[in-house]
């Protein structure tokens, strides 16, 4: 790798996570393969815009040896304890510990998010590895009663077999773990296409835990890897042999999922694009709000599925809210820098096309009619010459514009004023998206209308806090546009497995169901 450029302490860090000058195509637990025919692509970090290593994109031969791999793993891995499956789970949950900061400095430069993003990113790894241990030993069926006397009726779950995970590039290992950690032990095989923006850190991980895979003899394929781009993305939703599709992106790149894999019906997870917002009442506290509404719009450069896209604030409040709310922003104008630098609170976008499409919806909304009241200028000079760091925007706006209707990932906050609850529940309500929400108040009536059925219609409700940040214990996913799919904690392990109803006659008769009688 031609260091001459980079900081000696990232070569230190790249060489710690295994990433070369060259790196492989695919993975399959400990042993990697490289495409002879394919040209290497440069990486470059969204940082500064150096490259960080070089990857090629996998071609249908190299994506079918992987799931041949995965194919003989599972009759393997099928049949172990789910306990002992966890058990390998813990492992890998240790080993990410000792690669925590490495790997967390890795998302910040690869990705562009700040290192306390990055860091905490690889938190949520480990935790889903210590929520996925205690779940190897609660994959709880039911027993039912039967109406047929000495019968017993009861359900169980199995694995499904090959789950393809495909994840984006805002969370490019976490949403990997909460996929095929739970699918681990639950008796799954996993294939994991990262995005192509960010396939270095998914490369890192494999590096991390081979050794847990290899001490362990177990035989390769239980964990997969492929580097590609989309096609190898429509390879995997129209394969006959991947039970489950779990698909993190947009909502355009989730819908062409979902209709290919029904094609051939089979099963899909979908975790697509948020649109997301906040309620704030006249009883809420504004020494809450500001945090969480700054924090939730300008956090990960406005890149998270659950950023806040919108504001609705009681008319009675508006003018003086707006009021802090600008003039917090800002103070953030200082902080927007380098992710790796400990002052910075706002990395960059993650490319020149998040640039551009932000800037397209600031000028489209204003077009509509929006009005920009802080931000929006895309940074020039020394430290921002990759043309990708910007000022997160303000823009009061009007819930029906085309603009405010889809999701801009880039730091937009559209603000919107309501008069009554129902109005404002009625305005949440009305967009293609439903991943997550959130109100404040100290008005148990309006806490608890938001959380009921005449409220929000969203995955995620919340009550004083705001709409990202969710914990792993939670099933997290969301609804409509957002694809209905739920990840990581709760019973979302139910997903990744297939139910099958049983029945036991312990008599001597076979009396028939529903009292059927049937002599011969």
């Amino acid at each position: 790798m031609n260091t001459t450029t980079l900081n000696p302490d990232i070569v230190d860090m790249l060489h710690a996570l295994g990433i070369k000058e060259k790196n492989p195509v695919i993975h399959t637990g400990t042993e990697t393969w490289h495409a002879s025919d394919r040209p290497y692509v440069g990486i470059r970090s969204a940082a500064d815009g150096q490259i960080l290593g070089s990857v090629q994109m996998a071609d249908a031969e190299k994506y079918d040896m992987v799931i041949e791999t995965a194919q003989k793993a599972f009759a393997i891995w099928k049949d172990v304890p789910a306990p002992q499956r966890g058990e390998i789970v813990r492992q890998i949950g240790d080993a990410l510990r000792q690669y925590k900061e490495p790997l967390g400095r890795l998302v910040s430069l690869e990705m562009g998010k700040i290192l306390q993003e990055g860091l905490g990113e690889v938190q949520e790894m480990i935790d889903i590895c210590d929520f996925a241990v205690g779940q190897s030993r609660q994959l709880y069926g039911l027993t039912m009663q039967s109406e047929r006397k000495h019968h017993r009726m009861f359900e169980q779950w199995h694995p499904l077999g090959v789950v393809g995970i495909i994840s984006a590039f805002n969370f490019p290992v976490a949403v990997w773990a909460w996929n095929a950690m739970i699918a681990a032990v639950c008796g799954n095989v996993t294939v994991w296409k990262p995005s192509e923006k960010t396939p270095l850190t998914a490369l890192a991980c494999f590096r991390i835990i081979s050794d847990v895979l290899k001490a362990n003899d177990l035989p390769e394929g239980v964990f997969n890897l492929v580097v590609g781009d989309r096609e190898v993305g429509q390879l995997m939703a129209a394969d006959r042999r991947v039970a489950l599709v779990s698909a993190t992106g947009s909502t355009r790149m989730g819908k062409s999922v979902a209709e290919t894999v029904a094609k051939r019906l089979g099963r899909s997870l979908l975790e697509l694009g948020g649109n997301n917002a906040i309620i704030i009442s006249r009883h809420a506290r504004m020494e809450l709000v500001v945090p969480a509404v700054v924090f939730g719009a300008v956090g990960t450069c406005g890149q998270r599925c659950t950023s806040t896209r919108r504001l609705i604030i009681d008319e009675a409040i508006y003018d003086d809210f707006v009021s802090k709310l600008v003039k917090a922003y800002g103070s953030l104008r200082e902080r927007i820098g380098h992710p790796l630098d400990a002052q910075t609170l706002i990395g960059p976008l993650v490319d020149t096309d998040a640039t551009a499409n932000m800037q397209a919806s600031l000028a489209s909304v204003q077009a509509e009619g929006g009005k920009l009241l802080f931000g929006g200028e895309v940074l020039e000079g020394e430290g921002y010459e990759t043309g990708t760091y910007v000022v997160p925007a303000i823009v009061e706006a009007e819930n029906h514009y085309e603009t405010v209707q889809r999701e801009t990932f880039a730091p937009i906050l559209y603000l919107l004023k309501y008069s009554s609850l129902e109005e404002a529940v009625q305005i949440h309500n009305d967009v293609p998206q439903g991943l997550s929400s959130a109100i404040f108040t100290d008005n148990m009536r309006e806490s608890e209308y938001f959380l009921s059925h005449l409220g929000s219609d969203c995955g995620i409700a919340n009550v004083n806090i705001g709409t990202s940040g969710a914990e792993i214990g939670g099933a997290f996913g969301g609804e409509k546009e957002t694809g209905g799919g739920r990840e990581s904690g709760s019973d979302a392990w139910r997903a990744y497995m297939r139910r099958q109803t049983n029945t036991v006659n312990w008599s001597d008769e076979l009396p028939l169901a529903q009292g059927i009688k049937f002599d011969f």
